[in-house]
């Protein structure tokens, strides 16, 4: 069954959803709208879609789900909005810039007995997955700890708007935290605590780039972040435990703070050997295992599926589940959960303590080899 998707926002991403849509078939975008309405029509026009009003897209009764890809400051009220018109909804990353915005997206979907989506869904990627594989299996034994590192030096070079990177609700840790602790909980479960320090190098930053190039621009969020986290001792690999139990524990950077860098994405440490993970940012590899004992790294072949960019595989899975039942992968409660843990950071960070993480959230399944709707034999 093909389903019938609008799309709030038409930036660059959106390029993303429109190719995956015709490469998988599970949906087509019906309607587009920006507030640019030429932005609309350019995309509406390249990829066989309609440029429409907000207004229009909300009361279209052929459009079951709103993909929304507007700025993380309107994610809430345009995912909340096409809640309230009966849409499912899936919304880029992060699910909102407040839990109290979170927590309402998720009540109103609940309440319409609607399903809630959110990016990022790279860790569905050939990549991540056949390091979940790899876990699972024990490959590296009980997993004991990880690092992750998300290192540069701002979007300000390059990007010719860059002000809402630099404001709460964004910064190095809500922007791209998603992708890295996506990817962790992916791997080893659910966040129980965190720690975390935070501070920002510079008050004022100057656009590199476009029409506003040389302009300079306030800093109002933290531009480097150490987050110190704990997992559940439901975390991944072949050994259980109780869930309230202390499991694996890791250290996140976050920071547009660094000029230059050669440590790795993410590592994760076990009892018997290592995980080097590819960019969460990505799909593919590459990815690599060190065993004990062992003199060198091998390189693992992938062997699943999405190895290319294939943002929009999370709504097609969701929107394949709203016809079997099942539980989606790239949910509203993960990312809510990422949510939660990205403002504990920060919260901890001001607080000079650890605290307790609210939310609770099970590792999602693992998407098979073969996933039921991957009917175009995309790759």
């Amino acid at each position: 069954m093909t389903h019938s998707i609008g799309i709030i926002g038409a930036g660059n991403i959106s390029t993303a959803y429109l190719k995956i849509a015709r490469e998988l078939g599970v949906f087509r975008v019906a309607a587009i709208t920006d507030l640019d309405p030429h932005r609309a029509q350019a995309q509406a026009s390249a990829y066989g879609s309609r440029a429409v009003t907000l207004e229009a897209l909300l009361a279209d009764p052929e459009i079951v789900a709103v993909v929304n890809l507007t700025p993380p400051a309107a994610h809430a009220a345009a995912s909340l909005a096409a809640l309230n018109a009966g849409k499912h909804v899936y919304s880029e990353k992060p699910l909102a810039t407040t839990r109290a915005d979170g927590q309402a997206i998720l009540a109103a979907a609940r309440a319409r007995g609607l399903r809630v989506g959110g990016a990022p869904d790279t860790f569905l990627g050939a990549g991540l997955q056949t390091a979940r594989e790899l876990l699972d299996a024990g490959r590296i034994g009980r997993p004991v700890a990880a690092t992750a590192f998300m290192l540069g030096n701002g979007p300000e070079g390059w990007h010719p708007d860059p002000d809402f990177f630099y404001q709460p609700g964004a910064g190095p840790l809500f922007d791209m935290g998603p992708y890295y602790l996506t990817a962790l909980v992916n791997l080893l479960g659910g966040v129980t605590r965190v720690g975390g320090s935070a501070v920002r190098a510079h008050a004022e930053r100057e656009i590199g780039s476009g029409p506003r190039q040389g302009q300079r621009i306030s800093v109002g969020t933290p531009t480097h972040v150490t987050a110190q986290l704990t997992f559940g001792a439901h975390g991944g690999g072949p050994h259980g435990g109780d869930a309230a139990a202390v499991g694996p524990v890791a250290t996140f950077i976050a920071s547009f703070d660094v000029q230059a860098s050669e440590v790795p994405r993410i590592e994760i440490y076990g009892t018997t050997g290592t995980l080097s993970l590819p960019d969460p940012n990505t799909f593919g590899g590459p990815l690599r295992v060190h065993a004990a004992g062992e003199e060198h790294w091998e390189t693992v072949e992938l062997t699943r599926p999405f190895q290319d960019n294939a943002r929009g595989i999370g709504l097609a899975d969701m929107l394949a589940a709203t016809e079997t039942g099942a539980a989606h992968r790239a949910s509203g409660e993960l990312a809510y959960h990422v949510l939660d843990v990205m403002q504990g950071v920060l919260d901890a960070a001001e607080a000079g303590r650890t605290l307790t993480v609210q939310s609770r959230v099970a590792r999602p399944a693992a998407l098979n080899a073969h996933p039921e709707w991957l009917t175009h034999g995309v790759t």
